[in-house]
């Protein structure tokens, strides 16, 4: 508290920050009195014993100074002042304010504030990463980068008969064979919801660049993410939620109602029903938040000009979709595994226990450590993905997912320096101080016990 220029002094603080230096004035005053009395009383009392010794009185020194002790021991009724006398006088020998700073000398003062200091420094020190973690997160961004960079490749357009990179093509052929063309249509017919008009000919208020090509990029409905909540209200209500090319949010009522009054899982479960009938088809779902971009009616992006809104539909189109972020999605989970693989067995060999090593960041147990190390490796791989970007001067050279991961760490990191770390430093010193008041006070009531047993 001491070192803290913002810290403002309540007024009952003030007046007890007034009494004990007052008292404390008074008990030095006192002090040197005794001292001073002490001395005396001790040089006379010497030499009187010895003028008593020498002439044969020595035992009844003995018996005297006995008496006294008995008559010391002996148990006084003593009175305890009430505070605002106790107050009342402080302010009179006081009449400006003091501060606890006060009551410290220069050199206590300096003590304190080297205290404070080192304790937030252990606290640091608790989470600061070594060359170790460093190495860690070094590898593992790196490693992640490659399989971005060498694996994962440029996404593939089944219809303009382009190639993907080797890991996106392994994904979509696995899908592919677990969907075949049969068990799509049965999805299909099993699965029907208003949100899926190829056409503005089906629907009262047109989508502008609503096609078959281009309808589940424009309905929000068939976003992987969006879709389980803009999809199962469209379902409940019979309606058609989509954000046209412009940029225009529309929601219109559809002709054919037959899902109104489905329940809430029910709506659910057709939705994920739907989206699985639609990911391994030639043009499939969009990825995660996809169809937002429509949004995004301004920039001027190459020769030609084009906003983020135009990119993002002529990503679609070249074979950006749900598959490609699938395959996106591999070295973002590499990243992870190994940072949280490593960071646990790093933990286990320094000595903690397996719950407290485990590589989970949950509200109960946090893991600053751990997301500060994911942050780094994150930040690593996605200014790979950003070198790749201007080599190849690409938009579908965008990993999606590892952006994704590296604003969620960016937001967490952000949150942790700028507001939690601070409050958990002074929370961490603050127990220690109070740690110390507890035994400033123990020490206190054991003084109070033992003069009042004696003068009680």
């Amino acid at each position: 508290m001491a070192n803290n220029k913002n810290y403002q002094e309540s007024e009952n603080e003030k007046e007890i920050n007034k009494v004990i230096n007052h008292q404390k004035d008074r008990l030095d005053g006192i002090q040197s009195d005794i001292d001073s009395t002490n001395q005396q009383l001790d040089e006379s009392t010497l030499t009187a014993e010895e003028l008593l010794s020498s002439i044969g009185k020595g035992q009844k020194i003995v018996d005297a100074r006995n008496r006294n002790y008995k008559q010391l021991a002996a148990r006084e009724t003593f009175i305890v002042r009430p505070w605002e006398e106790i107050l009342r006088e402080a302010e009179e020998a006081i009449p400006y304010e003091i501060s606890i700073q006060d009551m410290f000398t220069p050199s206590e003062l300096k003590s304190n504030e080297a205290y404070l200091v080192k304790l937030r420094e252990d606290f640091d020190s608790i989470h600061r990463l070594d060359a170790v973690d460093y190495t860690i997160c070094g590898v593992a961004g790196i490693l992640s980068a490659a399989v971005d960079i060498f694996m994962v490749g440029m996404p593939a357009s089944p219809l303009a008969g382009i190639e993907g990179g080797t890991l996106s093509n392994y994904i979509r052929t696995k899908i592919e064979e677990f969907l075949p063309p049969g068990e799509i249509k049965k999805l299909e017919r099993e699965n029907w919801v208003p949100y899926d008009s190829a056409n503005n000919s089906s629907i009262k208020t047109p989508v502008e660049g609503l096609s078959s090509y281009f309808h589940r990029f424009h309905s929000l409905g068939h976003d992987p993410v969006l879709g389980f909540i803009f999809g199962v209200s469209d379902l409940m209500n019979g309606t058609f939620t989509a954000i046209d090319k412009n940029g225009n949010l529309i929601k219109q009522v559809v002709k054919n109602q037959e899902t109104i009054g489905i329940s809430y899982f029910e709506a659910i479960d057709r939705v994920f029903g739907h989206m699985k009938s639609d990911i391994a088809t030639s043009r499939g779902l969009p990825a995660p938040f996809m169809t937002l971009l429509n949004l995004f009616q301004f920039g001027s992006i190459g020769e030609e000009g084009l906003s983020i809104a135009e990119i993002g539909r002529a990503m679609y189109g070249q074979g950006y979709d749900f598959v490609h972020f699938l395959s996106m999605s591999v070295p973002v989970v590499l990243n992870e595994v190994i940072v949280r693989a490593c960071y646990c067995a790093k933990r286990v060999n320094e000595g903690y226990e397996i719950l407290e090593s485990l590589p989970i960041d949950s509200p109960l147990n946090r893991k600053p450590k751990l997301s500060t190390m994911l942050f780094i490796s994150h930040s690593i791989a996605t200014a790979a993905n950003t070198g790749k970007i201007a080599f190849t001067e690409n938009p579908l050279a965008i990993n999606g997912a590892q952006w994704l991961a590296f604003t969620k760490y960016s937001l967490s990191q952000l949150k942790w320096v700028l507001f939690k770390k601070p409050a958990l430093r002074e929370k961490y010193v603050q127990g220690f101080l109070d740690k110390d008041w507890v035994e400033i006070n123990s020490e206190m009531d054991v003084t109070w016990n033992s003069f009042t047993q004696l003068r009680g």
